[in-house]
């Protein structure tokens, strides 16, 4: 029986990038090898999101291009502030000044005034106001924003949750294969894992109308946490 299953068989899943890997392995086999490949999902509502804001300015001279622009984020970061940001949620990512030119056909590039911009990454901890905080960032002259992009803080639990289910699918196949075949499962060789984010709904910036105000509402949907594991068993 052993000889006619020949060497190896696998039963597959999709794979998704693998954040972190952990493998265990057990002596060689006497009996018949068995590949299976599963995985374990979770779901989870984000509680983390990340936004790039900033303000750019122009100016006939770069000196006044950098104060303008200077004044207008100073009153960005203050209505974070204002609005509970922490310090440690805001981080600088990038300034820029550039100068600005006029093209004119057969003749050389004039310098017409000056572009600077300033850039911060800001963490909001409580999606839900960070509507309403994006709404103060426009009103106070940030006009530059991108994002959200979602994250879950702390992903540990959901992660252990899911190794859990990857390592019952992945059993249950194997008892599968080894019932159809008239065989038993003695016991697993070896375990590799991979895991990590394999995404979800995206984050819808929507405008809704309220007391006859436009207001910025971020829905977050679910992210989906997974694990894989690839796990070869002895058959006999």
């Amino acid at each position: 029986m052993k000889t006619g299953l020949g060497a190896a068989m696998m039963a597959a899943v999709c794979m998704v990038p693998a954040a972190a890997s952990a493998e265990i392995s057990q002596t060689p086999i006497s009996g018949t090898r068995l590949d299976v490949t599963a995985r374990g999902d979770v779901l989870r509502v984000p509680d983390i999101a990340v936004i790039s804001a900033g303000v750019t300015t122009t100016a006939a001279d770069a000196a006044s291009a950098m104060r303008d622009n200077a004044g207008r984020m100073s009153r960005v970061l203050a209505a974070l502030k204002k609005a509970g940001v922490a310090d440690k949620d805001i981080t600088t990512s990038s300034i820029n000044l550039s100068p600005q030119y006029r093209y004119v056909e057969n003749q050389p590039p004039v310098i017409v005034g000056y572009q600077a911009s300033n850039q911060v990454t800001v963490r909001f901890r409580d999606i839900a106001r960070s509507g309403a905080i994006l709404d103060v960032l426009v009103k106070e002259g940030s006009n530059q924003i991108s994002g959200p992009m979602l994250t879950i803080d702390k992903p540990e639990a959901a992660q252990d949750e899911a190794r859990t289910a990857a390592i019952k699918a992945a059993r249950a196949r194997a008892s599968l294969y080894a019932s159809a075949l008239g065989m038993k499962v003695v016991r697993i060789v070896s375990i590799s894992e991979s895991e990590g984010y394999s995404g979800g709904p995206v984050p819808v910036m929507a405008m809704r109308s309220m007391d006859s105000a436009a207001k910025t509402e971020i829905m977050p949907g679910e992210q989906a946490i997974s694990v894989n594991v690839s796990v070869v068993f002895e058959l006999q």
